[in-house]
Formats: structure tokens, sequence, C-alpha cells
């Protein structure tokens, strides 16, 4: 991943009259100011700021498309993020393990048994979850079932359920304790 580089605003530029702090960018990035450099004082504090002026507003309107813009920069942020790969498995197939965090033990030593005796189970552990890969949804639509184990409610699932419109199916333990690599291949062999 490429570093990230922090380059302050230091004064207005030659083509400059006044200092606009939602300006954004190509990314919707606004400019980074150090408080109270000379000439580029602005407003900061959890206040709604009015786009461009960076105001603080109290308009509906202003206050919808400020979220919007918020939400389309973290969606932005999909196209410097790796695409996802899976661990192991075929691309396509009947079953598809996906899990995030400290579920990965349990679900590569019960793929990859699974996989030893010829099963068509793929295993994909997400890096990345707001937002998503891009190419997320084109690999869960390549399989027949989508199984998320959580060490939670369902907090995965719900989102994937939400965003991909797939029938995605939960794996749930909630008693404190890790999912065993045996309960989890018992809970796949039943889709297969």
């Amino acid at each position: 991943m490429a570093p990230i580089n922090i380059a302050f605003k230091k004064a207005l530029a030659d083509n400059e009259t006044q200092f606009y702090p939602y300006l954004r960018d190509e990314k919707l990035v606004r400019p980074w100011v150090v408080p109270g450099t000379p000439g580029l004082e602005h407003r900061i504090g959890g206040l709604e700021k009015q786009n461009i002026t960076g105001n603080v507003s109290y308009d509906p309107d202003n206050h919808q498309l400020m979220v919007k813009i918020r939400q389309e920069k973290v969606d932005k942020i999909a196209q410097y993020i790796p695409e996802q790969t899976l661990d192991s498995g075929p691309e396509n197939g009947k079953v598809l393990v996906l899990g995030w965090g400290s579920t990965y033990g349990a679900i590569k030593s019960a793929v990859l048994t699974l996989q030893a005796e010829g099963h068509a189970v793929s295993h994909a552990h997400l890096r990345y979850i707001r937002p998503f890969p891009q190419n997320l949804g084109s690999i869960l639509r390549n399989f027949e079932h989508v199984v998320i184990p959580e060490i939670n409610n369902g907090q995965l699932i719900k989102v994937i359920r939400s965003e991909y419109l797939v029938d995605a199916k939960g794996y749930n333990k909630i008693m404190g304790v890790p999912i065993t690599t045996t309960e989890l291949e018992a809970h796949l062999r039943t889709y297969l």
C-alpha cells in the first residue's frame, strides 16, 4: 500500500484571494492546515460546516450534501486498496467461507480438510471492511452458498447481505470462546 504523505498548506496560492477549507480535490480530500496559520484560519470542531467555506451551517440541504460527500470519500478508498483474493479453493463452486479477524485459523483448517476430501469449498478472508474491496461482490456471486463464521451476533453478515443482496448464511458463536475447526467443519458439511 502506498505511504500516506501529508502536505500542509502554508499560505494562499498566488491565484487565491480567500481560503476555502472545504474545497476538495479529486479524492474529496480537504487541504490540511496547521491551526492558526496566518491567512488560513478557519473553524474546526464537531459542528456541521458549510461546503466550500467551512462556516458553521444548520441548513438541512447542506447537511445532506456533507453526509453524501463524506460517504463518497470513504467509498473512493476502495480504489486504493487491493482487490480481494481467495485464500484457497476454486474461484467458483458450492461454498465460499468468508471470514474476518480471528476466525482465520479455524476457517483455514476446516476448509483445507474439506478440500482434501475433494469438496468445492473456498475461503476468502477480509482485510478491508469499510469500504470493501471493489471485486468482493463478483467473488460472492460465484458461489452457491456463502457462509460467514463470526464470534459475534452477525455483524459482517448483515452488511454483506445488505450491500450485495446475497443470501449469506451465518455461523455465530457468542460464548466468549473461539470457533473450533471441528465444529465449523461439521457445519460446512451441511452445505455440501
